[in-house]
């Protein structure tokens, strides 16, 4: 299941160096991250220091 980042995000970008596929961009406010790439592994949850990354 791909992973999603709420609105608690802070935009430091900490997720996106983790993701093995480069499934995280900046979107408009905060990172989002393409359903279609991501591979499930949570390794972008464990990097977010606001807690703001759960699976969807």
């Amino acid at each position: 299941m791909a992973y999603v980042i709420s609105d608690a995000c802070l935009s430091c970008g900490s997720c996106e160096g983790e993701c093995p596929v480069g499934a995280i961009s900046q979107g408009d406010g905060k990172y989002e991250i393409n359903p279609d790439l991501c591979l499930g592994c949570g390794s972008c949850e464990a990097a977010c220091p606001a807690g703001a990354i759960s699976e969807g």
